[in-house]
Protein backbone atom coordinates (compact mmCIF):
# COMPACT_ATOMS: atom_id res chain seq x y z
CA UNK A 1 0.00 0.00 0.00
CA UNK A 2 1.46 3.36 -0.99
CA UNK A 3 1.47 6.37 1.32
CA UNK A 4 -1.41 8.72 0.61
CA UNK A 5 -0.80 12.39 0.08
CA UNK A 6 -2.20 14.70 2.72
CA UNK A 7 -3.95 16.57 -0.08
CA UNK A 8 -6.08 13.56 -1.05
CA UNK A 9 -9.51 13.48 0.54
CA UNK A 10 -10.98 9.99 0.89
CA UNK A 11 -14.67 9.18 1.05
CA UNK A 12 -16.40 6.26 2.73
CA UNK A 13 -16.20 4.08 -0.40
CA UNK A 14 -12.43 4.43 -0.43
CA UNK A 15 -12.27 2.49 2.82
CA UNK A 16 -14.14 -0.48 1.39
CA UNK A 17 -12.10 -3.47 0.21
CA UNK A 18 -12.57 -5.51 -2.96
CA UNK A 19 -13.87 -8.51 -0.98
CA UNK A 20 -17.47 -9.70 -1.16
CA UNK A 21 -19.19 -9.00 2.15
CA UNK A 22 -20.37 -12.36 3.44
CA UNK A 23 -22.82 -11.80 6.24
CA UNK A 24 -26.37 -13.06 6.24
CA UNK A 25 -28.80 -10.76 4.40
CA UNK A 26 -30.31 -8.38 6.94
CA UNK A 27 -27.49 -8.74 9.48
CA UNK A 28 -26.84 -5.67 11.60
CA UNK A 29 -23.12 -5.93 10.79
CA UNK A 30 -23.74 -4.27 7.42
CA UNK A 31 -24.92 -1.11 9.14
CA UNK A 32 -21.92 -1.03 11.46
CA UNK A 33 -19.50 -1.53 8.57
CA UNK A 34 -21.09 1.35 6.65
CA UNK A 35 -20.86 3.73 9.60
CA UNK A 36 -17.25 2.80 10.40
CA UNK A 37 -16.26 3.62 6.82
CA UNK A 38 -18.05 6.97 7.06
CA UNK A 39 -16.29 7.77 10.32
CA UNK A 40 -12.88 6.88 8.89
CA UNK A 41 -13.57 9.37 6.11
CA UNK A 42 -14.82 12.05 8.50
CA UNK A 43 -11.69 11.88 10.68
CA UNK A 44 -9.39 11.70 7.66
CA UNK A 45 -7.90 8.36 8.63
CA UNK A 46 -4.88 7.35 6.55
CA UNK A 47 -5.33 3.80 5.34
CA UNK A 48 -1.63 2.98 5.72
CA UNK A 49 -1.77 4.08 9.38
CA UNK A 50 -4.96 2.23 10.29
CA UNK A 51 -5.25 -1.37 11.50
CA UNK A 52 -8.31 -3.50 12.27
CA UNK A 53 -7.80 -6.55 14.49
CA UNK A 54 -10.47 -9.16 15.11
CA UNK A 55 -10.86 -12.50 16.82
CA UNK A 56 -13.29 -15.22 15.77
CA UNK A 57 -16.99 -14.81 15.01
CA UNK A 58 -19.28 -13.17 12.50
CA UNK A 59 -18.08 -9.71 13.54
CA UNK A 60 -14.49 -10.82 13.08
CA UNK A 61 -14.79 -10.89 9.29
CA UNK A 62 -14.52 -7.11 9.56
CA UNK A 63 -10.83 -6.70 8.57
CA UNK A 64 -11.50 -8.30 5.19
CA UNK A 65 -14.00 -5.61 4.29
CA UNK A 66 -11.93 -2.54 5.22
CA UNK A 67 -9.24 -1.23 2.86
CA UNK A 68 -6.62 -0.75 5.58
CA UNK A 69 -4.22 -3.08 7.29
CA UNK A 70 -5.96 -5.88 9.14
CA UNK A 71 -5.34 -8.93 11.28
CA UNK A 72 -7.86 -11.77 11.63
CA UNK A 73 -6.49 -13.31 14.81
CA UNK A 74 -7.52 -16.16 17.09
CA UNK A 75 -10.45 -16.59 19.42
CA UNK A 76 -10.58 -13.93 22.13
CA UNK A 77 -7.00 -12.72 21.63
CA UNK A 78 -7.60 -9.66 19.48
CA UNK A 79 -7.03 -7.17 22.37
CA UNK A 80 -3.64 -8.69 23.15
CA UNK A 81 -2.52 -8.66 19.52
CA UNK A 82 -3.79 -5.10 19.10
CA UNK A 83 -1.80 -4.12 22.18
CA UNK A 84 1.37 -5.47 20.59
CA UNK A 85 0.68 -3.59 17.36
CA UNK A 86 0.11 -0.32 19.21
CA UNK A 87 3.28 -0.70 21.28
CA UNK A 88 5.34 -1.56 18.20
CA UNK A 89 4.08 1.54 16.39
CA UNK A 90 2.19 4.02 18.60
CA UNK A 91 1.45 6.20 15.56
CA UNK A 92 -1.04 3.66 14.21
CA UNK A 93 -4.76 3.97 14.82
CA UNK A 94 -5.80 0.52 15.96
CA UNK A 95 -9.36 -0.84 16.08
CA UNK A 96 -10.48 -4.06 17.74
CA UNK A 97 -13.66 -5.69 16.44
CA UNK A 98 -15.11 -8.43 18.62
CA UNK A 99 -18.41 -9.98 19.67
CA UNK A 100 -20.14 -10.91 22.89
CA UNK A 101 -18.87 -14.48 22.63
CA UNK A 102 -15.37 -13.77 21.36
CA UNK A 103 -14.75 -10.81 23.66
CA UNK A 104 -16.54 -11.78 26.86
CA UNK A 105 -16.14 -15.55 27.06
CA UNK A 106 -12.76 -16.92 26.01
CA UNK A 107 -11.46 -13.37 25.53
CA UNK A 108 -12.74 -11.88 28.76
CA UNK A 109 -9.37 -11.76 30.49
CA UNK A 110 -7.64 -10.14 27.52
CA UNK A 111 -10.40 -7.57 27.13
CA UNK A 112 -10.42 -6.70 30.83
CA UNK A 113 -6.70 -6.00 31.07
CA UNK A 114 -6.52 -4.11 27.80
CA UNK A 115 -9.19 -1.74 29.11
CA UNK A 116 -7.45 -1.51 32.51
CA UNK A 117 -4.18 -0.43 30.88
CA UNK A 118 -5.85 2.37 28.89
CA UNK A 119 -4.07 1.54 25.64
CA UNK A 120 -5.11 3.88 22.81
CA UNK A 121 -7.36 1.38 21.03
CA UNK A 122 -10.94 1.58 19.75
CA UNK A 123 -12.78 -1.55 20.85
CA UNK A 124 -16.11 -2.30 19.16
CA UNK A 125 -18.08 -5.10 20.79
CA UNK A 126 -20.97 -6.32 18.64
CA UNK A 127 -23.55 -7.68 21.07
CA UNK A 128 -26.30 -9.86 19.58
CA UNK A 129 -26.67 -11.97 22.72
CA UNK A 130 -26.00 -15.21 20.83
CA UNK A 131 -23.22 -17.23 19.21
CA UNK A 132 -23.97 -16.59 15.54
CA UNK A 133 -21.03 -18.13 13.67
CA UNK A 134 -21.35 -21.47 15.49
CA UNK A 135 -25.09 -21.59 14.86
CA UNK A 136 -27.00 -20.28 17.82
CA UNK A 137 -25.65 -21.30 21.22
CA UNK A 138 -26.24 -18.98 24.16
CA UNK A 139 -23.55 -16.40 24.88
CA UNK A 140 -22.34 -14.57 28.00
CA UNK A 141 -24.90 -11.80 27.34
CA UNK A 142 -27.91 -14.03 26.65
CA UNK A 143 -30.76 -13.36 29.07
CA UNK A 144 -31.52 -15.88 31.78
CA UNK A 145 -33.99 -18.46 30.52
CA UNK A 146 -32.84 -18.14 26.88
CA UNK A 147 -33.56 -21.38 25.02
CA UNK A 148 -30.90 -22.28 22.48
CA UNK A 149 -29.31 -25.42 21.02
CA UNK A 150 -26.96 -25.54 24.00
CA UNK A 151 -29.63 -24.59 26.57
CA UNK A 152 -32.81 -26.40 25.46
CA UNK A 153 -34.44 -25.89 28.86
CA UNK A 154 -33.32 -22.28 29.14
CA UNK A 155 -30.06 -20.76 30.32
CA UNK A 156 -29.57 -20.67 34.08
CA UNK A 157 -26.69 -18.18 33.77
CA UNK A 158 -27.10 -14.55 34.74
CA UNK A 159 -26.04 -12.39 31.79
CA UNK A 160 -22.85 -10.37 31.79
CA UNK A 161 -23.29 -6.63 31.19
CA UNK A 162 -20.38 -5.42 29.02
CA UNK A 163 -20.50 -1.75 29.99
CA UNK A 164 -20.50 -2.57 33.69
CA UNK A 165 -17.42 -4.74 33.15
CA UNK A 166 -15.66 -1.99 31.19
CA UNK A 167 -16.44 0.62 33.82
CA UNK A 168 -15.29 -1.73 36.58
CA UNK A 169 -11.98 -1.93 34.72
CA UNK A 170 -11.75 1.91 34.80
CA UNK A 171 -12.37 2.42 31.08
CA UNK A 172 -11.83 6.04 30.07
CA UNK A 173 -14.41 6.00 27.25
CA UNK A 174 -17.55 3.87 27.41
CA UNK A 175 -20.55 4.09 25.09
CA UNK A 176 -23.47 2.14 23.67
CA UNK A 177 -25.25 2.43 20.33
CA UNK A 178 -27.76 0.59 18.15
CA UNK A 179 -26.96 -0.82 14.74
CA UNK A 180 -30.09 0.65 13.12
CA UNK A 181 -29.82 4.14 14.58
CA UNK A 182 -27.13 5.01 12.07
CA UNK A 183 -26.83 8.73 12.80
CA UNK A 184 -26.31 8.15 16.51
CA UNK A 185 -24.01 5.19 15.84
CA UNK A 186 -21.79 7.36 13.63
CA UNK A 187 -21.70 10.04 16.33
CA UNK A 188 -20.60 7.54 18.99
CA UNK A 189 -18.00 5.93 16.72
CA UNK A 190 -16.48 9.29 15.87
CA UNK A 191 -16.32 10.24 19.54
CA UNK A 192 -14.57 6.92 20.21
CA UNK A 193 -12.11 7.39 17.34
CA UNK A 194 -11.07 10.82 18.59
CA UNK A 195 -10.63 9.68 22.20
CA UNK A 196 -7.06 9.27 23.49
CA UNK A 197 -7.04 6.01 25.41
CA UNK A 198 -9.12 2.85 25.32
CA UNK A 199 -12.55 3.51 23.89
CA UNK A 200 -15.08 0.73 24.47
CA UNK A 201 -18.29 0.78 22.44
CA UNK A 202 -21.02 -1.81 22.85
CA UNK A 203 -23.21 -2.01 19.74
CA UNK A 204 -26.55 -3.76 19.95
CA UNK A 205 -26.55 -5.77 16.74
CA UNK A 206 -29.42 -7.87 15.46
CA UNK A 207 -28.73 -11.48 14.44
CA UNK A 208 -31.77 -12.08 12.27
CA UNK A 209 -31.00 -15.79 11.89
CA UNK A 210 -30.40 -17.03 15.43
CA UNK A 211 -31.69 -14.24 17.71
CA UNK A 212 -33.95 -12.05 15.61
CA UNK A 213 -35.63 -9.05 17.24
CA UNK A 214 -33.61 -9.34 20.46
CA UNK A 215 -33.61 -5.53 20.64
CA UNK A 216 -37.02 -4.88 19.13
CA UNK A 217 -38.04 -2.98 22.25
CA UNK A 218 -35.25 -0.47 21.54
CA UNK A 219 -35.73 -0.27 17.77
CA UNK A 220 -39.48 -0.59 17.25
CA UNK A 221 -41.17 2.58 16.06
CA UNK A 222 -43.93 2.33 18.66
CA UNK A 223 -41.73 1.38 21.60
CA UNK A 224 -38.26 2.90 21.28
CA UNK A 225 -39.08 6.32 22.75
CA UNK A 226 -40.29 4.76 25.99
CA UNK A 227 -37.64 2.03 26.24
CA UNK A 228 -34.47 3.97 25.49
CA UNK A 229 -32.85 7.02 27.03
CA UNK A 230 -30.29 8.97 25.00
CA UNK A 231 -27.59 10.47 27.17
CA UNK A 232 -26.50 14.08 26.77
CA UNK A 233 -23.70 15.55 28.82
CA UNK A 234 -24.88 18.04 31.49
CA UNK A 235 -28.51 17.37 30.58
CA UNK A 236 -31.26 15.73 32.70
CA UNK A 237 -32.24 12.13 32.04
CA UNK A 238 -35.48 12.65 30.12
CA UNK A 239 -37.22 10.17 27.82
CA UNK A 240 -40.64 9.17 26.44
CA UNK A 241 -42.59 10.02 23.30
CA UNK A 242 -43.77 13.24 24.92
CA UNK A 243 -40.45 13.81 26.72
CA UNK A 244 -42.46 13.76 29.92
CA UNK A 245 -40.64 11.03 31.84
CA UNK A 246 -37.37 11.17 33.69
CA UNK A 247 -34.97 9.42 36.04
CA UNK A 248 -34.20 10.67 39.53
CA UNK A 249 -32.44 9.09 42.46
CA UNK A 250 -34.43 7.54 45.28
CA UNK A 251 -31.69 6.96 47.82
CA UNK A 252 -29.12 5.05 45.77
CA UNK A 253 -31.60 3.64 43.25
CA UNK A 254 -32.78 5.18 39.96
CA UNK A 255 -36.51 5.89 39.89
CA UNK A 256 -38.80 6.64 36.93
CA UNK A 257 -40.99 9.71 37.44
CA UNK A 258 -43.45 11.68 35.34
CA UNK A 259 -42.76 15.37 34.87
CA UNK A 260 -45.45 17.68 36.19
CA UNK A 261 -47.38 17.92 39.44
CA UNK A 262 -44.42 19.56 41.11
CA UNK A 263 -41.72 17.43 39.48
CA UNK A 264 -39.45 19.37 37.13
CA UNK A 265 -36.29 18.61 35.20
CA UNK A 266 -34.30 20.13 38.04
CA UNK A 267 -35.40 17.19 40.21
CA UNK A 268 -33.92 14.66 37.80
CA UNK A 269 -30.52 13.07 37.63
CA UNK A 270 -28.19 15.01 35.35
CA UNK A 271 -25.71 13.15 33.19
CA UNK A 272 -22.00 13.90 33.63
CA UNK A 273 -19.80 11.85 31.32
CA UNK A 274 -16.66 13.61 32.55
CA UNK A 275 -16.79 12.56 36.21
CA UNK A 276 -13.49 11.06 37.31
CA UNK A 277 -15.40 8.80 39.70
CA UNK A 278 -17.30 6.28 37.50
CA UNK A 279 -20.10 5.51 39.98
CA UNK A 280 -22.76 7.47 38.06
CA UNK A 281 -21.80 5.85 34.78
CA UNK A 282 -21.87 2.45 36.48
CA UNK A 283 -25.36 3.13 37.83
CA UNK A 284 -26.52 3.93 34.29
CA UNK A 285 -24.91 0.76 32.97
CA UNK A 286 -27.11 -1.23 35.36
CA UNK A 287 -30.32 0.22 33.99
CA UNK A 288 -31.91 -2.33 31.67
CA UNK A 289 -35.24 -2.82 29.99
CA UNK A 290 -37.93 -3.67 31.10
CA UNK A 291 -37.32 -2.18 34.55
CA UNK A 292 -35.84 1.02 33.08
CA UNK A 293 -35.32 2.68 29.74
CA UNK A 294 -32.00 1.50 28.36
CA UNK A 295 -29.36 4.27 28.17
CA UNK A 296 -27.67 4.93 24.81
CA UNK A 297 -24.74 7.20 24.08
CA UNK A 298 -21.55 8.11 25.90
CA UNK A 299 -21.52 6.96 29.53
CA UNK A 300 -18.00 8.11 30.38
CA UNK A 301 -15.28 10.16 28.70
CA UNK A 302 -12.27 11.12 30.83
CA UNK A 303 -8.55 11.62 30.29
CA UNK A 304 -5.80 9.50 31.77
CA UNK A 305 -2.22 8.71 30.67
CA UNK A 306 -2.14 5.94 28.09
CA UNK A 307 -0.18 2.72 28.46
CA UNK A 308 1.88 3.13 25.30
CA UNK A 309 2.90 6.71 26.15
CA UNK A 310 4.18 5.60 29.53
CA UNK A 311 6.05 2.64 28.03
CA UNK A 312 7.68 4.92 25.45
CA UNK A 313 8.68 7.32 28.23
CA UNK A 314 10.39 4.47 30.08
CA UNK A 315 12.24 3.41 26.93
CA UNK A 316 13.46 6.96 26.33
CA UNK A 317 14.58 7.26 29.94
CA UNK A 318 16.45 3.95 29.84
CA UNK A 319 18.08 4.86 26.52
CA UNK A 320 19.24 8.24 27.82
CA UNK A 321 20.86 6.55 30.82
CA UNK A 322 22.35 3.47 29.17
CA UNK A 323 22.61 4.33 25.49
CA UNK A 324 21.27 2.41 22.53
CA UNK A 325 21.23 -1.30 23.15
CA UNK A 326 22.53 -4.03 20.85
CA UNK A 327 21.80 -7.71 20.47
CA UNK A 328 25.40 -8.51 21.44
CA UNK A 329 25.10 -6.59 24.71
CA UNK A 330 21.80 -8.27 25.45
CA UNK A 331 23.39 -11.72 25.19
CA UNK A 332 26.66 -10.80 26.92
CA UNK A 333 25.21 -8.98 29.95
CA UNK A 334 23.57 -10.38 33.04
CA UNK A 335 24.09 -13.71 34.74
CA UNK A 336 25.76 -16.46 32.75
CA UNK A 337 26.40 -20.13 33.44
CA UNK A 338 29.09 -22.47 32.18
CA UNK A 339 27.71 -25.92 31.52
CA UNK A 340 30.24 -28.76 31.39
Amino acid sequence: MTAESATITLNAKDYGSDQDVRWCPGCGDYSILAQVKKVLASIGAKRENTVFVSGIGCSSRFPYYINTYGFHSIHGRAPGIATGIKLANPELQVWVVTGDGDGLSIGGNHLLHTIRRNIDLNILLFNNRIYGLTKGQYSPTSPQGKKTKSTPMGSVDFPLHPLSVALGAEATFVARALDVNTKHLAYVLERAARHKGTSFVEIYQNCNIFNDLAFEYATGKDTKDDTTLYLEHARPLVFGKQRDKGIRLNGMDPEIVTLGDGITEDDLLFHDERQAEPSLAYLLSRMHYPAYPEPMGVFRCVERPTYEDQVMDQIRTATSRQGEGTIENLFDNGETWLIN
